[in-house]
């Protein structure tokens, strides 16, 4: 018996990384996930390794277009909605010196407008007590150089959880954040600063974590699980770090 036999989830920016490690992980305990992209090729790529539960939608979630079609695909398959994890967003490092109206807009655009818009088209389709999980991010508490725009897009995600935990209370769904710390994916490589190596960078950010290194996208996948899972059925409103101690130590 898996931990999500018979449910149905929804994971945005399921490609790769933490996204594609959690769709897995949700079809391997027992549920059947949608899984949005805006790469078709690397989403039907993911799809193909997931397996038969895997149901690939592609779609750009700061597209209020393509949410429409995604949770029309869904509605069509006569089909509601247990776990949404809002998880598609992107990082982005620029000094305040730096930061262009468009660099704003991008980020903004995804991490906040795209996580807003995916929960707000997602509630007529959600079942009574479902879950939904949002990504956020240690840097929304820590303020690191040159993350301007991106820790202020986290943060606001943070917010979002609370209030809409209390918003939505009636209906029995919680809401909660997820707050990875430095995790091996696509996305950390594509953050590493001019004139480091990949691995300089990943060093750097291992250095500054108690355990001694980055987590990989299934440790996070295991997180997202139990936020979604019966497991966690008296926990809403809260951030969980999932960051080898590197907000708390």
């Amino acid at each position: 018996m898996g931990q999500l036999d018979g449910k149905v989830a929804v994971v945005t920016g399921a490609s790769k990384g933490i996204g594609f490690a959690t769709a897995q992980r949700f079809a391997e305990e027992g549920a059947t996930v949608y899984l949005t992209g805006r790469g078709k090729t690397a989403l039907d790529s993911a799809v193909a390794q997931i397996g038969p539960r895997a149901i690939g939608v592609p779609g750009d979630v700061s597209d209020l277009a393509a949410l429409d079609q995604l949770f029309a695909t869904i509605e069509a398959d006569g089909q509601r909605i247990d776990v949404l994890f809002a998880n598609a967003g992107m990082t982005a490092f620029v000094p305040l010196a730096n930061v262009t109206e468009e660099h704003y807009e991008q980020v903004t655009g995804l991490n906040v407008r795209g996580t807003l818009f995916t929960v707000q088209k997602a509630l007529p389709f959600l079942n009574d007590n479902a879950s939904i999980i949002l990504a956020s991010s240690t840097t929304a508490a820590r303020g690191p150089a040159t993350g301007t725009v991106y820790a202020a897009s986290k943060a606001a995600v943070r917010s979002f959880a609370r209030t809409w935990a209390n918003e939505l209370k009636d209906r029995g769904i919680r809401v909660n954040a997820l707050a990875p710390g430095g995790t091996e994916t696509p996305a950390m490589v594509g953050a590493t600063p001019e004139g480091l190596t990949a691995e300089e960078f990943r060093g750097m950010v291992a250095a500054q974590v108690p355990m001694g290194r980055v987590s990989q996208p299934e440790e996070q996948a295991a997180a997202a699980l139990f936020l979604a899972s019966g497991q966690s059925s008296y926990i809403t409103g809260i951030e969980l770090l999932v960051d080898g101690g590197i907000n708390s130590i």
